[in-house]
């Protein structure tokens, strides 16, 4: 199976791996790429880059928890896949709890009803590690138990669930992928910042970085461009049907040697401030990504301190055009 002369739409394509999964989607030749998105995170400013390659690019504004918000686009043509990115994010569940968890499952219930429908051909659905919640054992396969430790780790691990009764009883088309902490350009930087976006806004407004907890927490981060690559290169093989992969570079870093990166990036000698632990902050997360290196020959190209310093030099260019 090739993207090429097929139509695609991706929701939460307006995101940071949004984005970058459309750009991915029209370099492999997509005839029609649709993207929808109700920019609760996501930017139209995101998909200048997406907008270039292809002006033909269509942009709906739309939530994916209102089925007849969305119905209409579905009707509009035939799909052949939809990479479903749309998702309410883990800080928000933090203060938001209820409205998170059932706001992603409703968001899920719908695709997996449109999928049902025949409404489009194919499903590729994003997971999040979170559903692992800490180590029980290392690496974490994709038969780790799910004990998840918010509710938006509750919700996705639900959504999961929930697309794979719809595969065994319906016999839907689809594919999930489980990304690890992925990191890049356009990395929301605003409201539900993750760390890297976070401590880098801070160092560029003369502030001192700040650390959750010990700071010896871990996390498996890959660079988004990779991330991208892995679900074209999953909606191109036939045999991940029905199945969870874990997306990530297999390789632990700790929260305090991700800070102190960015820091030796940016000039920066001066002290880290370290702050209570937040609720349900994982204590340990390392990817077992055996099983798409067999089945996608997944291999991550873009290794942690590249990436980082490409990241660096996207937001330092940010900072000058503003």
């Amino acid at each position: 199976m090739r993207l090429k002369n097929k139509t695609v739409l991706i929701t939460g394509g307006a995101g940071f791996i949004g984005s970058h999964l459309a750009e991915r989607v029209i370099q492999e030749g997509a005839e029609k790429v649709t993207v929808l998105d109700n920019l609760f995170l996501g930017r139209m400013e995101n998909l200048k880059e997406a907008y270039k390659a292809n002006p033909s690019l269509e942009f709906i504004k739309a939530d994916m928890a209102s089925m007849e918000g969305i119905v209409p686009t579905f009707d509009k043509e035939s799909i052949d896949v939809v990479f479903d990115l749309a998702v309410i994010p883990l800080p928000a569940s933090l203060d938001r709890p209820a409205w998170t968890f059932r706001h992603n499952l409703d968001m899920t219930l719908n695709i997996c009803e449109l999928a049902r429908l025949g409404k489009f051909k194919t499903l590729v659905h994003f997971s999040s590690s979170e559903t692992y919640g800490t180590s029980v054992y290392a690496p974490m396969d994709e038969g780790h138990p799910l004990n998840g430790s918010t509710t938006y780790a509750s919700s996705k691990a639900a959504s999961d669930l929930l697309i794979n009764s719809y595969h065994k009883m319906y016999g839907i088309d689809c594919s999930i992928i489980r990304p690890f902490n992925n990191y890049g350009p356009r990395q929301n930087d605003g409201s539900y910042a993750g760390v890297i976006p976070i401590t880098i806004k801070r160092l560029l407004k003369g502030e001192q970085p700040v650390i959750y907890g010990d700071g010896e927490q871990t996390r498996d981060f890959l660079y988004v461009t990779d991330t991208a690559k892995a679900a074209v290169d999953v909606y191109m093989e036939k045999k991940t049907r029905g199945l969870t992969l874990n997306v990530a570079r297999g390789v632990e870093i700790s929260i305090n040697e991700v800070v102190r990166t960015i820091c030796k990036h940016m000039g920066y000698t001066g002290k880290i401030i370290y702050e209570d632990e937040r609720p349900g902050d994982v204590r340990r997360h390392i990817a077992n990504i055996f099983l798409a290196r067999d089945i996608i020959d997944f291999k991550p190209v873009v290794d942690f301190s590249d990436g980082m310093a490409q990241t660096i030099d996207w937001y330092l260019r940010k900072n000058v055009k503003k």
